[in-house]
């Protein structure tokens, strides 16, 4: 029987046109399946699934994705991210720039929370160096991090009162109900690259993924090192923001739910 698949250009033109056709006329394409991004169960012969092509250095694993969670696409990724690990940043730092990491004394610490903004609820990142992060090519003391960022497109926040603005090109990589990485746009155009991946898929909570499929986005905030500190809790967390956002040291934006 036919199914409700979207195949991208993208998918078709790595898995060829005889995969493709043989998966849209019901080959190899299974009727229900755990949706690869909100892991709830879908089924594509009766609701539009869009195939997700995940290629690592030596292999390829095809997956399958509500419509409504995630576009059909090709995601680069690596072998350990395909046998469920991602590789660790440990001891780099990020060059905003170019979209590559270079080595350096840092390690970007992310937290998962909800965040409410307007009285409603909000997935979001809150990103924090271990030490600071100067500008790409430079030397000596300093922080960079955030006009670095302010440069890509961030907004600084002096409160928490709105949601910040769509930072288009940025997305969030929510992959296997696990939070995988913050992807940016390549310097040199075609697919993004990983400006944060995790060491291993973090856990998020129910009501993070909830939230972060119904808004479709989720909002990233970023603080020099020693701004917020590793909080326990989501209301202490709010707290370390709104007191990071009064003395200046906090930038946003809300990014794409795995979008390219």
């Amino acid at each position: 029987m036919p199914r409700m698949l979207d195949v991208s250009d993208e998918v078709r033109a790595e898995i060829g046109d005889e995969e493709a056709d043989r998966l849209l006329a019901g080959d190899n394409a299974p009727g229900s399946y755990d949706c690869t991004s909100c892991r709830t169960p879908g089924d594509s012969e009766n609701e539009h699934t869009s195939t997700v092509l995940f290629i690592g250095d030596e292999t390829a694993v095809l997956a399958f994705a509500h419509a409504t969670c995630l576009p059909s696409q090709v995601v680069q990724v690596t072998e350990a991210q395909l046998q469920g690990a991602v590789r660790s940043i440990s001891g780099d730092t990020v060059d905003l720039d170019a979209g590559k990491v270079v080595p350096e004394q840092a390690v970007l610490g992310v937290t998962s929370g909800l965040v409410l903004i307007a009285g409603e609820l909000h997935p979001a990142l809150v990103v924090e160096p271990t030490a600071p992060i100067v500008r790409p090519g430079t030397t000596g003391a300093g922080d960079d991090f955030l006009p670095l960022l302010i440069e890509q497109g961030f907004m600084p926040l002096s409160e928490l009162t709105e949601v910040p603005p769509v930072q288009h090109g940025w997305s969030v990589l929510l992959a296997m109900g696990q939070l995988h990485a913050v992807l940016q746009p390549s310097s040199h155009g075609g697919q993004p690259v990983a400006w944060w991946q995790a060491h291993q898929p973090l856990q998020v909570t129910e009501g993070w993924r909830a939230a972060a499929n119904k808004h479709q986005q989720v909002l990233m905030f970023a603080a020099p090192v020693g701004s917020i500190g590793r909080q326990p809790r989501e209301d202490l967390l709010r707290d370390a923001l709104d007191k990071a956002a009064a003395n200046g040291h906090l930038v946003g934006a809300a990014l794409p739910l795995a979008g390219t």
